[in-house]
């Protein structure tokens, strides 16, 4: 059996704001019926089981969001709407979620009712890992796809790549993507040991995501002509590479978290 899951917290009105969430959760004896919408999910299009964030008692506030994990083959009530026609990460979709009277017992909450809010925190914490990886791998798929043809490519007798304005703009860009390729390392091993790793993911994410949009850029530039079509093929990971300073929490977001860590060390 082929499980595809996709994660269900972004709303219309709840985006970086995430627990402003509005989708309900009302509890009817042994069972919940969940009402509300999703946007932006992604693999939504495929997914058969769905990571739910609901509210099953908004006086609570975020104290009231509880995860639902729901098997559509077996419950029925989830609508796929519409899918986003999107500047980059093609390969997947990105939908709108319905939930119109979709009942589903106890046993579907994850962990325990009210506790929502800390997978979701959690969730997107080690996210922001991922994220950081994909970020780093579409800095390297632009260099590696750019760079050979520096040197196939001839100007004034000389290849593109020899001119020692371009040497400091590759230069640079190969120290970046190594950079971030251990900031992504460090905070997936913290990950992996048990040790505090949030700052060091943002920071991973956050950096990565820079990264990869800044070497995507100069990777067309250095191609000219030709990294401007989709004939070389540069330019997909440009587009792909700009969601990294949206999703998993904007570029700002990162930097709201990085700035509590800061201060909690000079303010102690």
């Amino acid at each position: 059996m082929c499980i595809r899951d996709s994660f269900c917290l972004t709303e219309p009105g709840s985006g970086s704001d995430a627990f402003a969430l509005k989708t309900k959760a009302e509890k009817k004896g042994s069972e919940y019926v969940i009402n509300g919408s999703k946007v932006y999910i992604t693999n939504g299009g495929e997914a058969n089981i769905f990571l739910i964030m609901a509210n099953v008692d908004p006086s609570k506030g975020y104290k009231g969001i509880t995860c639902f994990a729901v098997d559509a083959r077996e419950h029925k009530g989830i609508r796929i709407g519409k899918r986003e026609k999107k500047l980059g990460i093609r390969a997947s979709s990105t939908v709108e979620v319905y939930f119109e009277d979709l009942v589903v017992p106890e046993s579907c909450i994850v962990g325990d009712v009210g506790k929502g809010y800390k997978i979701a925190i959690e969730a997107l914490n080690e996210g922001r890992i991922g994220i950081g990886a994909q970020m780093v791998g579409i800095a390297q798929g632009a260099m590696d796809k750019a760079m050979p043809y520096l040197f196939e490519r001839k100007q004034f007798n000389t290849a593109v790549g020899d001119f020692q304005g371009m040497q400091f703009q590759y230069a640079q860009a190969s120290m970046e993507i190594h950079a971030a390729r251990l900031m992504v390392y460090n905070a997936a091993r913290k990950k992996c040991h048990n040790e505090p790793f949030v700052e060091d993911a943002a920071m991973a994410k956050l950096f990565a995501s820079q990264v990869a949009e800044r070497t995507a850029s100069k990777a067309i530039e250095w191609c000219g002509g030709i990294g401007f079509t989709r004939e070389m093929g540069v330019e997909r990971f440009y587009r792909d590479s700009k969601i990294g300073a949206i999703y998993e929490g904007t570029t700002n977001i990162q930097l709201h978290t990085l700035a509590k860590f800061v201060k909690d060390r000079y303010t102690k």
